[in-house]
């Protein structure tokens, strides 16, 4: 009587996960990418605020707060953009600066 060796073939997963473990990360951002989508979501919000203040001129909104509120959500987003702009231009020049 002849003994056949065991053929082992590689076992793939074909169901779905519900957890995610399956699931092929996304490659991370490059920092260009990630700068580009960030300037859209301020100006994304500073064109929402625009719309509220002519939505409220026009008398279709009643509530101010919510005028209000989408205006400071873009202020402050425009002020963050303008720190980070500030800083990389600090960032720069003291690069610049630097003997070699």
């Amino acid at each position: 009587m002849e003994i056949e060796p065991l053929k082992m073939t590689p076992v793939q997963m074909h169901a779905q996960s519900h957890i995610g473990e399956n699931e092929q990360p996304e490659p991370p951002k490059s920092f260009g990418e990630f700068l580009k989508d960030a300037l859209k979501a301020t100006n994304d919000l500073q064109i929402h605020s625009e719309q509220m203040n002519l939505a409220m001129a026009a008398g279709r909104i009643e509530d101010i707060s919510q005028v209000m509120v989408a205006s400071q959500k873009a202020e402050i987003a425009i002020q963050l953009a303008l720190q980070l702009r500030n800083r990389a231009v600090s960032a720069y020049q003291e690069v610049m600066r630097m003997q070699v």
